[in-house]
């Protein structure tokens, strides 16, 4: 399998976890409107269910459209696009790892590879922003080169 083949399939596995995410946060919105309806109105003025059941739902609601967002990003990487250099949406392969440059996600295992799938705001990330297939960088005191892009 070639690295532009495995970058596709990647991004096809963290679209598909994100989803998945997504299905699950759905149904605790769900769960906790109609635990909240169920119950009813409170029993005296103690009785506080109802409220911690809205306020885990309006919760839930704010992880959902994080994760809406992530995915939106995650679709917008075009996986056939040949990258010259490290920046979002690049596949970097370092000698002891992989990272996809994508939304964080962390260590996602793949294919029986370890990948890290990060954001560009990750330290190591910044670092390697810009720097193109061979080029060396130092990060919290190692030596590191860059062995492929795509």
């Amino acid at each position: 399998m070639d690295n532009f083949e495995f970058k596709k399939e990647l991004l096809d596995h963290c679209i598909s976890l994100k989803v998945a995410n997504a299905e699950n946060i759905s149904a605790a919105i769900k769960d906790a409107q109609q635990s909240a309806s169920e119950y009813g109105s409170p029993k005296d003025r103690y009785d506080s269910f109802r409220e911690q059941m809205l306020a885990k739902r309006d919760m839930y609601a704010q992880q959902l459209q994080a994760v809406q967002s992530e995915l939106a990003l995650l679709r917008r990487i075009d996986a056939t696009k040949v990258l010259n250099s490290v920046g979002f949406g690049a596949l970097v392969f370092l000698p002891d790892q992989i990272v996809f440059i994508a939304v964080g996600l962390g260590k996602v295992e793949f294919k029986g590879r370890s990948c890290y799938v990060v954001s560009l705001r990750v330290p190591l990330c910044q670092v390697m922003n810009g720097l193109k297939k061979g080029e060396s960088f130092e990060f919290r005191g190692q030596k590191m080169k860059i062995l492929d892009i795509c």
